[in-house]
């Protein structure tokens, strides 16, 4: 996966897509003890209409309202195909849980990897985690919405990729405190306050939508709050 030059939204919006197949192929990796079709070219193609089907019908009308016949019809798939993938919606939600914790923590990790300065990688992971959100909003809210009628072992996936990207950015505000870049502060409490302002735009998009504010603006905006700061005295 490349950097984005200048930020580019649509840069970013390229090369995810381009990384897709790549996720989609970790995702069958990681699930073969579910997923029983042994070609692995064919499971990745399919992975990736389950799960943009689940998806688009979690967000028209409720993932819980959602059939499996429901998916079936949406995805093309008939349904012994499907069940090849998964056996019930508890799979399903497994699937899509990780599909989102795989997607996100690789994306996060390599727009900001090799970021020289704390100040400049916070505002890439920032901006990333954004990017992502308004790509793909329908996962983004499920894994908001959906998180506390989890699974068990779903929920407390899901706390993981909360906290995945928060102590993301608490490394990186910490390595800041360490270097001189920033101002000491409680870089912990940043961290989860930072999170919320990222939440705040992919669950009110609307809102933002109707006052005109884009996601580069809006990433722009957060990043010059944080520096206001960060950097102050």
């Amino acid at each position: 996966m490349r950097k984005m030059q200048n930020g580019d939204f649509d840069a970013f919006k390229l090369e995810l897509s381009l990384s897709r197949d790549e996720i989609y192929r970790e995702l069958y990796r990681q699930n073969t003890d579910l997923i029983r079709i042994k070609k692995e070219h064919v499971a990745v193609k399919n992975l990736g209409r389950i799960i943009e089907s689940t998806l688009r019908l979690a967000n028209a009308k409720g993932f819980h309202a959602m059939s499996l016949r429901d998916l079936c019809a949406d995805s093309g798939l008939s349904v012994g195909g499907l069940y090849a993938y998964i056996k019930n919606k508890d799979d399903l939600t497994h699937l899509i849980q990780s599909h989102g914790f795989i997607l996100t923590r690789r994306t996060m990790l390599a727009y900001t990897r090799d970021v020289p300065s704390a100040p400049e990688k916070l505002f890439a992971a920032v901006r990333t985690h954004l990017y992502l959100s308004e790509l793909m909003p329908a996962w983004f809210s499920f894994s908001f919405m959906e998180a506390k009628s989890l699974p068990p072992k779903e929920k407390k996936q899901a706390i993981a990729t909360e906290l995945e990207i928060e102590n993301i950015l608490y490394d990186i505000i910490a390595q800041g405190i360490g270097a001189g870049d920033f101002r000491p502060i409680d870089a912990r409490l940043l961290a989860s306050v930072i999170k919320a302002m990222m939440q705040d735009w992919y669950l009110k998009r609307r809102k933002y939508r109707n006052q005109g504010t884009g996601v580069t603006q809006y990433a722009l905006f957060v990043w010059s709050i944080l520096q206001s700061y960060l950097l102050g005295s």
